[in-house]
């Protein structure tokens, strides 16, 4: 979340009504009252959410909550058990495994990707260290399938049952021209975690998902949370999710986008979870049960004020698999996600004060802004973003 992009929408977010999608939106389930949740639970389904589940935690007060409908088809409330698919919060986990195994002294931080993967990584990236994979200052370009599926929603809808190669993905990403000298700049995109997690595979001759079971997800009881592999369902309870298309006269509809491919996603955002789960996670991660000792520093230390977000003058905002700003006049670290249909976040100040994750189920999913549904969640959670 950049400042300037989040602190826009967040205005637009709380000035103006959402047009409702469906009628009799069913009554929040919550646990102690913050102010705010739950009125704007109670408000959904509307134009861009069909539900949303939440979970505040932290010294200021604690709530639990959901809004919304299971599938617009029955109306039912929407499941606050329910598994969701959490997008690039994946990366998180991802970041994690790689620390660990720098910690056990199999990885270093500081080392050529492609001294780990030399059959992978072309001599034209030889000095893309594995920190530059994590915080995204690799230079490395977006992967581009070049079967169209990038180019609109309906194409990417046509082809979202495609399978990915992970390493024909880095293949491709690898084949373009740098985008800048590796460690001057910050673009954050999926390619670097889809790196990361082949060099958790080349280091561990194992599989990333099943490291991730085995050092996370296991240790932590997280039952819920699983790698969804080729298999384009969600398995067990969860809501549907939808997202609005444009048809040719003009018109707009909700298509269910439940049922959809996550194979392009790899290790930086095929995972799916639970709230609970991912609370659990946060809590854990944040106090150092996960990534112990000075590597933890990793994931809430940015490149620093000399890097820059690739082509602005703002500073350098993500870390190790977080990201960082400024809401309610505090620092906070967290991680956003978005699958089609689903949005997420998990996200908390260093000290665990106030802490919050969310599953949106977003009718504008990976969409340029941030769904106002999901900014006014934030904001009523931390305070607006901190204007300098």
């Amino acid at each position: 979340m950049r400042t300037t992009l989040v602190a826009t929408a967040l205005v637009l977010a709380l000035g103006g009504a959402a047009t409702p999608a469906v009628a009799a939106p069913p009554t929040p389930h919550s646990t102690t009252a913050q102010p705010g949740l739950p009125a704007l639970l109670a408000q959904l389904p509307n134009g861009n959410a069909t539900a949303a589940l939440v979970r505040v935690g932290g010294t200021q007060g604690t709530f639990t909550g959901s809004g919304g409908v299971h599938d617009l088809k029955t109306q039912n409330p929407a499941d606050p058990r329910a598994r969701f698919r959490v997008g690039s919060v994946t990366k998180v986990f991802t970041a994690a495994v790689v620390l660990q195994l720098a910690g056990e002294g199999r990885v270093d931080l500081d080392r050529s990707v492609r001294a780990y993967l030399p059959e992978l990584i072309p001599a034209s990236y030889q000095h893309v260290t594995v920190r530059q994979l994590l915080n995204h200052t690799s230079g490395i370009p977006s992967y581009d399938s070049g079967s169209g599926s990038g180019d609109t929603l309906d194409a990417w809808y046509a082809h979202r049952f495609d399978r990915h190669d992970p390493a024909a993905m880095v293949r491709q990403a690898t084949s373009q021209k740098r985008l800048f000298e590796p460690g001057t700049q910050q673009k954050y995109d999926n390619i670097g975690y889809t790196v990361a997690g082949l060099l958790i595979e080349k280091v561990t001759h194992d599989s990333y998902a099943h490291q991730v079971q085995r050092r996370i997800l296991k240790p932590l009881g997280l039952r819920d949370s699983y790698f969804p592999g080729a298999d384009p369902t969600i398995h067990g309870p969860h809501n549907h999710g939808y997202q609005e298309f444009v048809k040719a006269d003009g018109t707009k509809e909700l298509r269910d986008v439940t049922v959809w491919g996550a194979t392009e996603a790899f290790a930086a955002g095929d995972l799916i979870s639970t709230t609970a789960d991912l609370e659990t996670f946060l809590r854990s991660l944040f106090r150092g049960e996960v990534v112990r000792g000075p590597l933890l520093k990793e994931m809430f230390t940015t490149p620093g004020p000399d890097v820059h977000l690739y082509g602005t003058d703002e500073p350098s905002a993500y870390s190790a698999g977080l990201e960082t700003m400024e809401l309610g006049g505090r620092q906070v670290w967290g991680k956003t996600g978005g699958r089609w249909g689903y949005n997420a976040v998990i996200a908390a100040t260093p000290d665990l004060s106030r802490t919050l994750v969310y599953s949106v189920n977003s009718t504008d999913a990976k969409g340029k802004d941030m769904n106002p549904t999901a900014l006014t969640i934030v904001a009523t959670t931390f305070g607006p973003p901190t204007h300098h």
